[in-house]
């Protein structure tokens, strides 16, 4: 098994019981040295306090495991960055009511804010011909949704 699945199994219990999801562990060695990054997220963005809460976690749990062996490491503990694709449907309800750029696995594009989402699909409010619309998309038609960044958004939506 590789190291990150490795990791990943010791650890996503205890991030589950500080009430977190663990997203991903990529490990890189440049040199003798390891850098092990975590990514966690919550229902809700994570603050500083609960980031460290879970660093030292996860700290501890590395640092008692045999297949880390003698090789040192630096831990790294982040919540996912804007950017990153939504996936999962906590996803999607933890982002209602932001711009919502999805590319369908046919190739098509919809633009529009989260309204509501469920385990099966998204709905979003979309611009058509000037008229704003409800638009719901399923989870399985999706290649990649990603949030729109709005620098001015208006007080209005």
């Amino acid at each position: 098994m590789a190291l990150k699945d490795q990791i990943s199994e010791l650890v996503t219990p205890a991030v589950s019981d500080q009430g977190f999801y663990l997203e991903g562990v990529h490990v890189a060695t440049p040199g003798s040295h390891r850098i092990v990054t975590c990514i966690v997220d919550g229902d809700a963005s994570l603050n500083l306090d609960q980031v460290t809460i879970v660093s030292r976690v996860i700290s501890e749990l590395l640092d008692e495991a045999p297949f880390m062996g003698e090789t040192p490491f630096t831990l790294e503990v982040t919540s996912p960055g804007v950017d990153r694709p939504l996936t999962q449907p906590r996803h999607f309800a933890k982002n209602i009511d932001r711009l919502l750029k999805i590319v369908k696995l046919d190739g098509s594009e919809v633009t529009g804010r989260i309204l509501s989402n469920t385990d099966q699909d998204v709905t979003l409010t979309v611009m058509v011909k000037k008229e704003i619309i409800e638009q719901t998309v399923s989870l399985s038609e999706i290649k990649r949704a990603v949030v729109e960044i709005e620098f001015n958004r208006k007080d209005d939506k």
